[in-house]
């Protein structure tokens, strides 16, 4: 795990310890979506923030006003902390690692599952329900249209991937003729 990596964990579970004391562990979790959707789509935000000739001072308190109404405490406490110490661009790591540590917690965990065409809901909960029990967890799935999948679905839980695709079942047909024919 990268620096980077193992300090969002850190923030996350600082974060998550606060969250759960004040009974606001999914809260937290849809307000950090909201923060980091909003640094991730805008550029003159993470511009603005990663100026080093604007005082930390007035950048905190842009971002205050600008969040204050849409986030906790908690969590503008924690931007707050993370542009004091020059972090702003760890954001996503940290909501990253915070859905991973409240996951863990609670038994769950988040899964994308791609497939070629769109899942209807009842699919979704199925393929959900199957992973769940394959990794003794809660699922959580987003999905994700892949046409180049051409078939089938592919599940991303953390860092593992379950490939059930055509596509990859073809790659991996046509790895092991090269090795045979080698």
């Amino acid at each position: 795990m990268s620096r980077e990596g193992v300090v969002a964990k850190r923030y996350a579970k600082a974060l998550f310890e606060l969250a759960q004391q004040n009974n606001a562990i999914a809260d937290v979790e849809k307000q950090l979506k909201i923060v980091v959707e909003a640094f991730a789509g805008d550029a003159d935000i993470r511009k603005f923030l990663g100026l080093p000739n604007v005082e930390v001072s007035k950048k905190i308190a842009i971002i205050k006003g600008a969040l204050s109404d849409k986030v906790s405490v908690i969590v503008l406490n924690t931007l707050e902390l993370l542009i004091i110490r020059g972090r702003q661009n760890s954001i996503g790591q940290v909501y990253e690692a915070y859905l991973k540590v409240a996951g863990d917690a609670l038994g769950e965990a988040h899964a994308t599952v791609y497939s070629a065409k769109s899942l209807s809901n009842e699919e979704l909960s199925k393929v959900a329900a199957q992973f769940g029990t394959i990794v003794g967890k809660r699922i959580i799935a987003t999905q994700v249209v892949e046409p180049a999948l051409l078939g089938g679905v592919q599940v991303r839980i953390g860092d593992r991937l379950f490939d059930g695709s055509l596509s990859g079942k073809l790659a991996r047909l046509e790895q092991s003729l090269k090795t045979q024919v080698l």
